[in-house]
């Protein structure tokens, strides 16, 4: 008995270990939504996750804490990401410390409130911005000054 259980234990942390420890949602040409995966980083912020903006990585990815939740979502609004361990983040974060690189990683930790300069009588697909943000589902106000546009 005592022979089986070392081997179950083992077993049990090898796969604790495949497990990703975080998601990469890459924004060059592997992304089959990036307006969306705009969206997927807004609402992880909303959601107070850290979120590491690979700036010149793959497009200027995104990296978010490996979370069933995010993974779901990205499912849900057909973003493509990667699920990758604490060792392939480490290596990635050393390729973009390298000297030689023009990359950088800038931690985003809070999630902007956003608002739109725009008639309120338009519809979101009467502006490129408000289509934008809409389709990406990040939330916007729309604010408008009549008085200026009439002086």
């Amino acid at each position: 008995m005592k022979n089986l259980f070392l081997p179950f234990l083992i077993g049990i942390f090898l796969s604790l270990n495949v497990k990703g420890a975080y998601l990469l949602m890459p924004m060059d040409a592997s992304q089959t939504n990036h307006l969306k995966a705009y969206g997927i980083t807004y609402w992880a912020l909303t959601k107070e996750l850290p979120v590491d903006w690979l700036l010149n990585y793959r497009g200027g990815s995104f990296l978010v804490p490996h979370s069933t939740l995010i993974q779901n979502e990205c499912l849900i609004r057909n973003v493509s990401f990667e699920v990758i361990s604490d060792a392939q983040v480490n290596q990635l974060f050393e390729e973009i410390a390298s000297p030689s690189s023009n990359m950088d990683v800038m931690k985003l930790e809070k999630h902007p409130k956003i608002a739109v300069y725009s008639p309120k009588s338009k519809q979101p697909w009467d502006d490129a911005v408000t289509l934008v943000l809409s389709y990406a589902e990040i939330p916007y106000e729309i604010i408008f000054d009549d008085e200026i546009m009439y002086q």
